[in-house]
């Protein structure tokens, strides 16, 4: 029922400018038609206000149909009168367009399921998909109700599980619509809902492809299972689809899986660095650069061959240090800077006096550094 709320939207919309070029009746026919296919508020009130229109309209009319003179034009009035409602009432149980009904016709006029899907004998796989997919959305007869649809759409569906097998194609383009079931029930028109039937149903086969977009309450499920050869052959195909899936999901998440292992195999490969800054479990001896008694910490095993290394060492311990004491030193200024702006854009001398006692630790030990 979700489905349809965009028809019955659409529906009401081709109403409203029938309302604006005074057409009522045929607003309140796409009214009608949009209640049927999805209820809404909107729709009610629009067929309310017509209705209350027209009969409001009907009552001035016969008011004027009881006058006594023109009795005869009365009658003819009253007569016209019968014929329109007679009429709109039946327009209103047509709940199909004209285009739908000309395509039911034009698949009952065909004669073989080539005619049908509107292909050439030559045509590829796709060619027949693209023309089964059409025709099945057209003539799905919870969406065609045009006398005959579900037998159009039964065709369609044969002529495409006839056609998309190569097998049954071969066979069909040797012996004819006839060579098992005839169908010409007496008239000149092929039956094409019989023949070379698939081995699912029209509806199943429709699902297959979108996914069960319509109920399947409007057209009678047979499964046919002519032999077993047909029946595993179905589920072959469904075993195929399945690991093409499997393969796809793969292939998308090979990257992922790409990256997490290059992750965990540089984790192996990255030794831990020299030295800490801070004392750890692991960084547990005590050490002091040789330049400007810098504190620094490494493990127990540390070992230095030759001087050279061990200078080189003491310089990334001192480059470190100062670079995090300038990063706390900016941090701090900034703080102190925004405390005194504080202070001073809302005149408050006690913040201002607060500010101004701030510590800036990290400045004070580059000052005395450098100093």
């Amino acid at each position: 029922m979700e489905g349809n709320k965009d028809e019955s939207e659409k529906c009401i919309r081709i109403a409203q400018r029938c309302m604006s070029d005074g057409d009522k009746e045929k607003a309140l026919k796409f009214l009608e038609k949009a209640e049927r296919l999805y209820p809404s508020q909107k729709a009610k009130e629009l067929i309310k206000g017509l209705r209350t229109s027209n009969d409001t309209q009907s009552s001035k009319q016969t008011s004027e149909a009881s006058a006594p003179p023109g009795g005869d034009r009365t009658r003819r009035r009253r007569g016209s009168g019968s014929r329109e409602n007679a009429a709109n009432k039946e327009n209103k149980e047509k709940d199909y367009t004209p285009d739908q009904l000309e395509t039911v016709r034009r698949i009952k006029k065909c004669k073989d399921y080539y005619e049908i899907l509107g292909v050439e004998k030559d045509a590829g796989e796709n060619e027949f998909k693209k023309a089964y997919r059409k025709l099945a959305l057209q003539l799905h007869p919870d969406k065609n109700k045009a006398p005959g649809a579900t037998e159009a759409f039964k065709a369609v569906g044969n002529a495409f599980a006839v056609l998309s097998d190569p097998d049954k194609k071969k066979k069909y383009d040797l012996y004819g619509p006839e060579s098992e079931n005839t169908g010409r029930g007496g008239g000149s028109e092929y039956n094409y809902t019989h023949g070379f039937e698939g081995d699912i149903s029209p509806e199943e086969l429709f699902n297959m492809f979108f996914g069960g977009g319509f109920p399947s309450n409007n057209v009678n499920r047979r499964t046919r299972y002519s032999t077993t050869n047909h029946h595993h052959h179905y589920y072959y195909r469904d075993s195929q689809s399945s690991n093409e899936s499997s393969y796809t999901m793969l292939l998308q998440l090979a990257p992922i899986l790409l990256l997490v292992l290059l992750s965990l195999l540089s984790s192996f490969f990255v030794s831990d660095p020299i030295f800490s800054l801070q004392e750890t479990d692991k960084y547990s001896a005590k050490r002091l650069t040789s330049s400007l008694n810098i504190q620094y910490f490494v493990k127990q095993d540390f070992k230095v061959e030759f001087k050279g290394d061990l200078r080189r060492i003491e310089r990334q311990v001192e480059e470190e240090y100062l670079a995090n004491l300038r990063s706390n030193c900016w941090r701090e200024r900034s703080y102190k800077e925004n405390m005194l702006w504080r202070a001073r854009n809302f005149a408050d001398a006690r913040l201002y006096e607060k500010a101004q006692n701030i510590a800036t630790p990290s400045c004070d030990t580059l000052q005395r550094m450098y100093g």
